[in-house]
């Protein structure tokens, strides 16, 4: 138990966790608790959330709009290192981690509160992730973890935790089990739990929430342009958009096709290997046409080094680096790299595919007149070859006439 705490702030979502914790926190401490509740774009109706709260005797009620935020100063940045942790993972929980934390300790500082709290367990990442970016934002910030001090170390436990409590408790599953673990904003939404913890379960078809299945998705594909500047979406079918409007209507988009499903088998920081499922339908066509605008204007070798580095910058966010100084050294490479990445592409959403049609820039990198496979007109001398050649391989003969030997 924490000493010396005289105010709380929760991260708080209204759900099942944060409830109990609301709850419990009130008991156990025995001081006042001031809730935030991060609208990231979950598509849930959060102010659900402040009714729960004042009538679980709370006084100061945060309830912030983060979506801008969000996608333009986290997402966005992460996506122009083309982010994805172990090939596959978006990434859609662990970026908006930094910025929750960050929040509840200005949250903190303006109540006068000295501690804050959240809902993530003592086996998972977002422990690690909150508190990293708490501590970075104010080294002195107290934390309390209740999965880390209480008893109730099951959902059937919170559950009857809660009808013990009368704490009102939304989604609970029809077998009477515990719903799923789930965590959405607007560049994902996550699960885990109940049948997922064993990985040979498929997942069940109605769990899926933002996307249809390929197989039930239109016949007819549909095309889309986005318009990039300095690595950055900024255009959907030649509307100029906020970037969480544009990611909001990217999830709409492939959704509706059957896009950005995920099924994986991960490492978490703490060690143990765990099993979630994924939609990240907006994130997996950005990924896409980005990729595609940088192979028009990025220069070969930077694009290179971003590929070598992204796997580095992916596990800084996957583990709660964010405000590291390695991050954020890394992202002042990354972004000097978007500075010419700027055109657009075009794409086609058809039953879980993202097919690239097209993508031009001003900037383009690409010399028709040299890659030609007709009459280049002196452009490239294809002797020039010889010499490339022979001197690349001057190393190899010889090795080769020394191992010979």
């Amino acid at each position: 138990m924490i000493k010396g705490v005289n105010k709380i702030v929760l991260a708080y979502s209204g759900g099942l966790d944060t409830s109990v914790i609301l709850k419990w926190l009130q008991e156990k401490y025995q001081c006042e608790v001031v809730t935030f509740t991060a609208d990231l774009g979950q598509r849930e109706e959060i102010e659900s959330a402040r009714a729960k709260a004042q009538a679980a005797g709370v006084k100061e009620i945060f309830i912030e709009d983060l979506r801008q935020d969000f996608v333009e100063n986290y997402v966005f940045p992460m996506f122009r290192a083309n982010t994805v942790y172990e090939g596959e993972y978006l990434l859609g929980t662990s970026i908006a981690r930094p910025l929750i934390a960050k929040k509840l300790v200005e949250i903190a500082h303006q109540t006068k509160s000295d501690t804050i709290s959240h809902g993530a367990t003592g086996k998972g990442n977002d422990q690690v992730r909150f508190e990293l970016g708490a501590y970075a934002v104010d080294p002195e910030i107290k934390i309390i973890a209740p999965w880390r001090e209480w008893d109730l170390l099951s959902r059937e436990k919170l559950l009857n935790y809660a009808d013990n409590h009368g704490i009102p408790v939304e989604m609970k599953h029809k077998s009477g089990g515990s719903p799923y673990s789930m965590d959405a904003n607007l560049l994902h939404i996550s699960y885990e739990g109940r049948h997922l913890e064993d990985p040979k379960n498929a997942p069940e078809e109605s769990m899926w929430r933002w996307s249809v299945s390929p197989q039930k998705a239109p016949n007819e594909g549909e095309e889309i342009i986005i318009e990039f500047n300095n690595g950055d979406p900024v255009k959907l079918n030649e509307k100029t958009l906020p970037g969480h409007v544009l990611l909001d209507q990217l999830n709409i988009i492939g959704g509706k096709h059957g896009i950005g499903r995920l099924d994986l088998v991960e490492n978490r920081f703490v060690g143990m290997k765990s099993r979630g499922c994924y939609e990240t339908p907006g994130g997996s066509i950005l990924l896409k046409a980005h990729r595609s605008i940088e192979a028009l204007t990025l220069d070969r070798e930077l694009a290179h080094l971003k590929d070598e580095l992204m796997p580095r910058y992916a596990k800084l966010i996957y583990n709660g680096f964010w405000w590291s100084p390695e991050r954020e050294a890394l992202q002042q490479l990354i972004n000097f790299s978007q500075i010419n990445v700027r055109g657009w592409v075009k794409l086609r959403l058809y039953k879980g595919n993202i097919e690239v049609l097209g993508r031009d820039s001003d900037v383009s990198l690409f010399d028709e007149k040299i890659a030609t496979f007709e009459d280049d007109a002196g452009a490239y001398d294809q002797y020039d070859a010889t010499g490339f050649i022979k001197l690349n391989a001057l190393r190899l003969r010889i090795a080769k006439k020394y191992r010979k030997n």
